[in-house]
C-alpha cells in the first residue's frame, strides 16, 4: 500500500468543513481512493475472525451481543490468511503512524486547546483501531462517549448505497441545558435527532468528544445486517488530566438548535 493512499485520505481530511453543532464534526465522502476502497472489501476479516464485543471484556460481560470487533494487532493480523494479513498490516502502518494521528491532532487543534486549557502540554493522547462489525437490532442510545475519549472516526465500509440510513445520528437532549461528562447511555425519547450521517461506501464521520456530543444508533431492523466499519479513535492515556479538567468544568454551553 503506498503513501499515495495516505495522501488522498489526509487531503481529503484536511479540506474538510468542521461543522460545529451539534458538537464539532464532519463528514467525508470518496475518503479511499476508489481502487484501494475495493481491495478494502475484499480484504475485510471473515466472521470468525471477529469476536463478539461483550466477551472481550471491553464493555460487561454480555453486553453488545449484536456488535463484533477485530482488533488488527500484530498478533490477529498474523492470524488472517496471507493475502488479508499483508493488506491490514500496510494499511495500519499508517493508520497507526504519526503522520496521520498528528493531522488529526491539529484538525482539531483549537478544540483540544480549549478543552484541555492550561494542560495542553502535559496530555499524552494514544490512537486506537477497530474493525467492527454490527449485526441486525444492533443499537445504541444516545450518548456522549467516555471522557478519555478525544475524538472518534467512523469509516464507513458498506458494499453498496442501499443500506445508508444505518449511519450514526446526532441528537440533541430536549432539555436544552442538560449536558454528560459521559458513561451513560440514554433513552432516545429524551432526545431530538439533529442528523444522521449517512452509511454510503468509502465516507467518513468524524466528531469530536464533548459534553453535549451525543450520538448513537437507532435500532437495526434490516435482516441479515452486516454493518461495517473501521473505528479510529484518539484517546487521553493519562486520566489525571481529566481530572483536572473536570475540577474547572469542561462543560461547554448547551448548542442551540440548527
Amino acid at each position: 500500500m503506498s503513501s499515495a493512499v495516505e495522501d488522498h485520505v489526509l487531503a481529503q481530511i484536511e479540506a474538510a468543513s468542521i461543522k460545529r453543532l451539534p458538537s464539532p464534526h464532519f463528514y467525508v465522502e470518496n475518503i479511499f481512493p476508489d481502487d484501494f476502497y475495493r481491495d478494502l472489501l475484499a480484504n475485510m476479516p471473515s466472521d470468525e475472525d471477529f469476536t463478539c464485543l461483550g466477551d472481550t471484556g471491553r464493555v460487561p460481560k454480555g453486553a453488545y451481543r449484536e456488535r463484533f470487533v477485530f482488533l488488527p494487532t500484530k498478533d490477529q493480523i498474523e492470524k488472517l490468511p496471507a493475502d488479508k494479513s499483508d493488506f491490514w498490516r500496510d494499511l495500519g502502518a499508517w493508520l497507526y503512524g504519526e503522520r496521520f494521528f498528528r493531522t488529526m491532532i491539529r484538525k482539531f487543534a483549537q478544540a483540544a486547546a480549549a478543552r484541555f486549557a492550561g494542560q495542553l502540554e502535559k496530555v499524552q493522547l494514544t490512537p486506537e483501531v477497530l474493525v467492527v462489525r454490527d449485526r441486525t437490532n444492533y443499537s445504541i442510545g444516545p450518548h456522549t462517549d467516555a471522557p478519555h475519549r478525544f475524538l472518534s472516526m467512523l469509516f464507513y465500509c458498506p458494499p453498496d448505497t442501499s443500506q445508508e440510513h444505518l449511519g450514526t445520528s446526532l441528537y440533541m437532549p430536549l432539555d436544552r441545558s442538560f449536558t454528560c461528562e459521559g458513561g451513560p447511555h440514554y433513552d432516545f425519547d429524551k432526545f431530538v435527532k439533529v442528523d444522521t450521517m449517512p452509511y454510503r461506501p468509502n465516507s467518513l464521520f468524524c466528531f469530536l468528544r464533548t459534553n453535549v456530543s451525543f450520538h448513537g444508533v437507532e435500532p437495526i431492523a434490516d435482516k441479515e445486517v452486516a454493518r461495517d466499519l473501521i473505528l479510529y479513535d484518539i484517546r487521553v492515556a493519562n486520566p489525571g488530566v481529566l481530572k483536572a479538567e473536570a475540577k474547572r468544568g469542561e462543560t461547554p454551553e448547551p448548542a442551540s438548535a440548527p
